[in-house]
C-alpha cells in the first residue's frame, strides 16, 4: 500500500473510507497515493496546523488527505486548512505546464514510464501546453542533504528519550534512520537551513514561468510485501525501494511547495501516479490543473 500513510491509502482505495488523514514529510500522502491508484494532495505545509500530531520532520510535516477524486481533494484542503480554493475557469489549454527530465525520469520501470509517456501524449492532443525543461537544480539536493537531512534530526530531538527508554520497542528499520540523527551537529543543522533556502530561491527563478510542473509521483509500481518484509536478509533491498519511493515526492516537501498525485494507469495496469506539482502557496493553480488533468484522463 505504500508509506506511511498505507493504512489510509487502503482504506480510500477499497471504500472503507472516502477521505484518509495523514502528514507527508517526503512524500507519505503521495506515495500510498500513486502505489493505490487514488489522489492525494500534499498543500503547501504552512496552510494546515499540525498541532495534536505526533511530528517526523518540524520542518516537512503536512497535515494532508488521501481521496478518491480530486474534487474530493479539494473539500478535504479546504476543511483541513479553513479556506476556500480560488476556482479557475481557464481550460487546459491556457495553462504553462513543464517536465523536468533531471532526477524525475532517473530509473523508470517499464509500467510507470509507459503511462507517464501515454498521459503526456493525450494532454498534448487536449491542447495542453507541455515544455520538458531539464531542471539541474534538483540534482543539487544530495549535496543540500549530505549532512543528514531534516527528518533524521528533528525525529531524533523528539524521540531519543523515548530510544533510550525503550528502543527495543521500535522497528529495527525506522529506528535506524532515527539514529542517524544523533551525529548530527548543530552547525551542520544551520548549514542545512541555510541551504535549503539558497536552493528554494535557485528552484523558484527556474520554475517561474510555469503554472505547474508533471511527474512521475514515483519511478516504479508497487513492490511485492515479500520483496522487502521484515528481515535483515531483505534491508538491502527494502531501502533500495523506500529511497526510490520517497526520491520524487521528496523534492516537494525540500521546495516548501506542493504537490498532487492522481491515478493515470489504464484498466488492467498496475496503479500509476501523475504528480502535479510546484512551489510554495502554488496550491490553487496546482488542484485546478489537477481537476482538469483528471477530468481528461477519465475519457
Amino acid at each position: 500500500c505504500g508509506g506511511s500513510s498505507s493504512g489510509a491509502g487502503g482504506s480510500v482505495a477499497t471504500g472503507a473510507g472516502f477521505i484518509g488523514l495523514g502528514s507527508d514529510t517526503g512524500g507519505s500522502i503521495r506515495i500510498p497515493a500513486a502505489l493505490n491508484g487514488i489522489v492525494g494532495f500534499k498543500s503547501t505545509a504552512c496552510l494546515v496546523p499540525t498541532t495534536g500530531t505526533v511530528p517526523l520532520s518540524t520542518t516537512l510535516d503536512t497535515a494532508c488527505a488521501l481521496t478518491r477524486t480530486v474534487r474530493d481533494a479539494i473539500v478535504a484542503h479546504e476543511i483541513l486548512a479553513a479556506r476556500r480554493i480560488t476556482r479557475s475557469p481557464a481550460p487546459l489549454s491556457a495553462w504553462r505546464l513543464a517536465v523536468p527530465s533531471t532526477l524525475f525520469l532517473d530509473g523508470l520501470d517499464g509500467t510507470v514510464a509507459a503511462a507517464f509517456e501515454r498521459t503526456l501524449t493525450q494532454l498534448r492532443r487536449a491542447g495542453a501546453h507541455i515544455t520538458e525543461i531539464a531542471l539541474p537544480e534538483t540534482a543539487q539536493l544530495a549535496e543540500v542533504n549530505a549532512t543528514g537531512g531534516f527528518s533524521a534530526a528533528e525525529s531524533y530531538a523528539w524521540h531519543r528519550t523515548l530510544l533510550q527508554r525503550s528502543g527495543s520497542g521500535y522497528d529495527p528499520r525506522v529506528k535506524s534512520r532515527i539514529e542517524r540523527g544523533a551525529s548530527m551537529s548543530a552547525a551542520d543543522y544551520i548549514d542545512l537551513l541555510q541551504a535549503r533556502r539558497a536552493w528554494i530561491e535557485r528552484m523558484r527563478a527556474a520554475t517561474a514561468g510555469f503554472d505547474a510542473l508533471l511527474s512521475p509521483t514515483v519511478p516504479i509500481v508497487a513492490p511485492t510485501i515479500a520483496s522487502v518484509a521484515p528481515g535483515n536478509e531483505r534491508d538491502a533491498e527494502f531501502f533500495r525501494v523506500n529511497g526510490l519511493l520517497l526520491r520524487n515526492t521528496g523534492v516537494v516537501n525540500m521546495l516548501d511547495g506542493c504537490g498532487l498525485s492522481l491515478p493515470c494507469h489504464q484498466a488492467g495496469e498496475l496503479p500509476v501516479g501523475l504528480m502535479v506539482w510546484h512551489g510554495a502557496l502554488r496550491d490553487d493553480a496546482v488542484l485546478n490543473i489537477s481537476l482538469l488533468i483528471e477530468k481528461e484522463l477519465q475519457k
